[in-house]
């Protein structure tokens, strides 16, 4: 037996048996881990969060928070992948780089950003491809989330797509490397580089300075991050110092070995027998969470109960959120808010209902989008050994008293 082959076949097993099952029967989902306990410590222009670890900072956002249309920057979830993060910069003298296969090499001040090309705002969710990987058994090497790594914010900035069309594309060109400040601790560990092909840039694709009218926070990627609504976080690079245009795409870590899933209809495979074929993740998947009531709330029966949460997938757009009060035999529509936020941004909800039953209830909530795609239960979701782009029906289990 190969020695990486022994290595996986030992962390299966392992896996299975921490579980108690056979790795027979081991890659099943369930709702993910709820209700971690927030953290004592709050970091620089945060409260306190869940916390994973300080370095790099990883912090989840509690799932109260999700009846918001915009997510509060002091409360928005963080991830890094490098532990070597600037602690300080000097906005005077910070500047990003566009070279490569340009006609001028450019390397524009924050000053000239904000000055010297038209500004915009795209409302749009950031969301960690590994959001809810707890819900995967056997666990998914990466960091074990519950439901909280994400948010919604209004975005300021500039298109990327003026700022190549000022810099001159030259011919041949397809592709755009992005790079932040992050770094190994380790000089043997590959830059977190995103490659971005240019027919991927439309007029939401933006180099951002503001956040819900207020500059980047620091631990979010100041003083600017690309966003690229509809697609998952890995995407949206940090502290932007470098734009390389190619003509060529570049296989990189990240995108061809860290973020990817199986290249098969269900993106799926077993523990036992990894798909061969893998691509890297990119559009998000019709998902939505309750923020209220959370796991273990009491509720007073026959009061009135307003469940509260938030919706959203990769920019088709929201369609409709179905509860179901009896463990889905039925459901019911409820009520969304206009979604004058746009495509890519949470749509909130609401449903009202008084319980009528003492003991223990479970509120399941089902997003739809407007192709017709809808969350899965979550036993129905295929595992995948990143952990990726769980979306199952989310469930809230409360105690009516």
């Amino acid at each position: 037996m190969k020695r990486r082959e022994f290595f996986k076949t030992a962390a299966v097993t392992a896996g299975a048996a921490a579980l108690g099952t056979t790795a027979a029967e081991a890659g099943v989902t369930h709702q993910p881990i709820d209700n971690r306990k927030i953290g004592n410590v709050a970091f620089p222009e945060k409260r306190p969060l869940i916390t994973y670890s300080d370095r790099p900072p990883l912090l989840e956002t509690p799932r109260e928070v999700f009846t918001c249309a915009l997510t509060p920057n002091d409360q928005f979830f963080v991830r890094w992948h490098m532990p070597d993060i600037p602690t300080y910069i000097d906005t005077d003298k910070f500047t990003i780089h566009i070279n490569g296969m340009v006609k001028k090499e450019l390397k524009i001040t924050l000053k000239e950003l904000k000055e010297d090309y038209e500004q915009v705002e795209v409302a749009a969710v950031l969301q960690c491809g590994g959001n809810s990987r707890s819900a995967f058994d056997p666990t998914a090497g990466g960091i074990q989330w519950g439901n909280g790594a994400m948010g919604c914010a209004l975005w300021k900035g500039v298109r990327l797509r003026d700022i190549l069309d000022r810099a001159g594309l030259k011919k041949g060109a397809e592709w755009l490397a992005v790079q932040g400040k992050e770094k190994a601790a380790y000089y043997e560990t590959p830059n977190f580089i995103r490659e971005l092909h240019l027919d991927e840039l439309d007029d939401h694709v933006i180099i951002a300075y503001q956040m819900n009218g207020e500059d980047l926070p620091y631990l979010n990627g100041f003083p600017v991050r690309l966003i690229i609504p509809g697609v998952y976080s890995d995407s949206w690079i940090k502290m932007i110092t470098n734009i390389t245009v190619t003509d060529k795409y570049k296989k990189l870590f990240f995108m061809d070995h860290a973020y990817v899933v199986p290249d098969n209809e269900c993106e799926c495979e077993t523990p036992e027998k990894l798909f061969p074929k893998t691509k890297p993740i990119y559009r998000m998947n019709v998902k939505s969470i309750i923020g209220y009531p959370t796991n273990g709330a009491k509720l007073t029966l026959k009061s009135q109960t307003v469940v509260r949460g938030v919706a959203f997938d990769g920019g088709a757009g929201i369609r409709e959120v179905q509860i179901s009060l009896d463990g889905g035999k039925t459901w019911d529509k409820a009520i969304l808010d206009s979604g004058k936020l746009g495509r890519y941004a949470y749509r909130t909800f609401r449903y009202g209902f008084r319980p009528d039953k003492l003991g223990k209830l479970e509120i399941m909530a089902k997003a739809i989008n407007k192709l017709g795609e809808e969350q899965p239960l979550a036993k129905d979701i295929k595992w995948n050994h990143g952990g990726y782009k769980y979306n199952g029906i989310d469930v809230v289990t409360v105690e009516v008293v």
